[in-house]
């Protein structure tokens, strides 16, 4: 068995960092998409809709940033082109959403869709005995699936 850096095998690793890549296009797409919700909010939830979905991408694109790094230290490298995340993201882009209900619906969804995604990347790090991706993931479900219940309260109408 060939072995990388950090001792894991080369082949276990390389199908890890290409479904962390997938999932780092997700993610490049919904922070896109929470900047708009970010910018373009209106109505009477402007304020607190504004500031939360600033917290949200924050968030975001420090996940994106430890995606990336944890695809490096597998020894391979993150995809960096926008037309590469629109292939594979598993969020697509939502464009003119403006009112509180789009803009939480689509942040909404937008969670849920990493969730899932994540929980199935979780399954495959773990057995490639991958413990710095499945902590890393299993860090990330924990507050998402928080924000997911908080999201679907203050929407009700968003639950699918």
């Amino acid at each position: 068995m060939s072995v990388n850096n950090i001792g894991l095998d080369k082949v276990a690793s390389e199908n890890v960092a290409a479904e962390l890549n997938k999932l780092l296009a997700s993610y490049q797409v919904f922070y896109m998409n929470m900047r708009g919700y970010h910018w373009n909010i209106k109505g009477v939830h402007f304020f607190s809709l504004h500031e939360k979905f600033e917290e949200y991408y924050n968030d975001l694109v420090e996940k994106v940033d430890e995606i990336a790094e944890r695809i490096l230290t597998l020894g391979y490298t993150p995809a960096h082109a926008f037309s590469q995340y629109l292939q594979v993201s598993r969020i697509k882009e939502h464009v003119g959403a403006s009112s509180a209900q789009d803009c939480l619906q689509g942040a909404l969804e937008g969670f849920k869709t990493l969730l899932a995604q994540q929980r199935e990347i979780l399954a495959v790090a773990a057995e490639a005995e991958d413990e710095g991706s499945v902590s890393l993931l299993s860090d990330y479900i924990s507050s998402q699936e928080k924000i997911i219940w908080m999201l679907s309260a203050a929407c009700e109408s968003c639950h699918q």
